[in-house]
């Protein structure tokens, strides 16, 4: 599905037969999602990681392993970048065996991360100096939507570059917002998604907490207010965890404190003032102080004192 944020239009499709063979880098929860979706699509996929054991699984189920970002752009005309930051980005695209320099002229870079909206004006510019194309789609929907080919696409780039791009988003949005043509709007929207994502699961931490603390069952709990007026996306979805005394990162509390990092750091560029977002982001803090920054962002619960969470396989 495309949503055009100014006029319904959709793409023209294409097959992908005729859309020529596409890069993944970065096969995390998402990135693995992705480069499934569209191995499932009929794509060639190629993809580059740095874990062999990833890059394993991933050619078992059809798919083309690269040994660096340049071999992999070689052989493609459409490159997705699902790492985790700018630095990350600015690694697998112009560092040490880069790929933006082994790229066919032309070609599309569609950028992922979450990254400040500055940032993303930037890697656009460098990008079209290198005679490449970029769209800024930042995404979201987890591990289990991307891995269904169902992710929210929050994008911004030129309208000949989405026509070219047609099947491919086809095979990994459920919802494509094309936000406009210039870099930079995408990665804004994203911002605002990891404002309100950092301060729900904030939210849901410390609801659940003092529940736990004041006595209440902690699952009776979670169904009571899956069902009530105070509940959110979030809520549902990361609680679970908590019950379940499972910590496994599908996006960790450093993730937080990287994506909150960005808007406060957006927001102090225009003097606006942003007090859930600062207090969500020092619960991040104190959690990866007290050694839980690579453990699911759920356990920013962990930071409350005096509350006996449940165990793991004790739901």
């Amino acid at each position: 599905m495309t949503t055009d944020a100014t006029a319904a239009a959709n793409t023209p499709n294409a097959s992908p037969s005729t859309a020529g063979p596409v890069g993944v880098i970065g096969l995390g929860s998402m990135g693995f999602g992705v480069a499934q979706s569209l191995l499932k699509a009929g794509f060639v996929v190629h993809a580059c990681d740095v874990r062999p054991d990833v890059l394993a699984r991933f050619v078992a189920l059809g798919g083309v392993a690269a040994a660096t970002p340049a071999a992999l752009a070689a052989k493609v005309d459409k490159l997705i970048i699902l790492v985790v930051n700018a630095a990350q980005t600015d690694a697998v695209l112009f560092g040490e065996s880069g790929a933006a320099a082994a790229l066919p002229p032309g070609a599309i870079v569609i950028s992922s991360a979450t990254v400040a909206p500055e940032y993303a004006v930037q890697l656009a510019a460098r990008l079209e100096a290198m005679g490449l194309v970029n769209i800024d789609a930042p995404v979201s929907g987890g591990a289990i939507k991307a891995a269904a080919g169902e992710m929210t696409v929050m994008a911004a780039g030129a309208p000949a570059a989405f026509a070219r791009c047609s099947a491919l988003f086809e095979a990994i949005a459920g919802k494509l917002y094309r936000l406009g043509d210039t870099p930079g709007k995408g990665s804004t929207v994203k911002m605002i998604n990891q404002l309100l994502a950092g301060v729900h699961i904030a939210a849901a931490a410390e609801a659940m907490a003092l529940g736990i603390k004041a006595g209440a069952d902690p699952q009776a709990l979670f169904e009571v207010i899956s069902n009530s007026a105070g509940s959110s996306w979030m809520f549902q979805n990361r609680v679970p965890h908590i019950l379940a005394g499972d910590y496994t990162p599908h996006s960790a509390v450093n993730i937080f404190i990287k994506d909150l990092g960005i808007v406060l750091d957006s927001a102090r560029k225009h003097s606006f003032p942003l007090p859930l977002t600062a207090t969500a982001h020092q619960m991040y803090l104190s959690a990866a102080s007290a050694g839980h920054g690579g453990e699911d962002d759920s356990a920013v619960i962990k930071i409350f004192p005096g509350i006996d969470l449940p165990a793991a396989g004790k739901q």
